[in-house]
């Protein structure tokens, strides 16, 4: 998993710039839909990348946010859930917002994974519940073994410039 933020006075290039602090611009990156595959863990990006080379197509779940926006708040992240038995598939969520703070952003990505996991494993749960009582069902539940996410928020450019955000979930096969 990665994050990156990038500026420019371009957007395609600030979007290019949160790819390259986020350690993906080189690779070919190919959108898939939210499926955490059985049997996949999460490693460190660090070692990740040493799977990887340059010009490589490389799967992911990817969100994205930018604004000109002069102190305009943008977030982005991306949520994950893994069940209790590493047969079966968890899921990713993507999720950008304007004006939510990192902490709330990441909160309601690893919610909805986490949601989205309870619903096919069966679990009952109060989806208007808040979600700190919406985890302590699924724990009780012992379904989901873990939910996580990462996420990525930035201030918009005091002088108008494009602001960019990335977060992405790599898939290495």
């Amino acid at each position: 998993m990665t994050k990156g933020v990038g500026v420019h006075r371009e957007k395609l290039t600030s979007f290019e710039l949160a790819l390259r602090n986020a350690d993906i611009a080189y690779y070919n990156l190919v959108k898939v839909s939210s499926i955490f595959p059985p049997y996949c863990k999460l490693i460190p990006k660090e070692v990740g990348l040493k799977y990887l080379t340059p010009g490589q197509i490389v799967y992911c779940v990817m969100s994205d946010n930018a604004t000109n926006e002069p102190n305009r708040l943008i977030s982005t992240s991306i949520g994950v859930a893994m069940p209790k038995n590493p047969s079966k598939h968890g899921y990713l969520s993507e999720h950008h917002a304007f004006g939510w703070t990192e902490r709330k952003t990441n909160d309601y990505a690893e919610d909805l994974a986490a949601e989205m996991l309870a619903t096919i494993s069966g679990v009952k749960f109060d989806p208007d519940s808040d979600y700190d009582a919406k985890r302590e069902t699924w724990q009780i539940s012992g379904e989901i073994v873990r939910t996580t996410a990462i996420t990525q928020s930035a201030e918009g450019d005091k002088d108008g410039r494009w602001t960019s955000v990335v977060a992405a979930c790599i898939f290495i096969v």
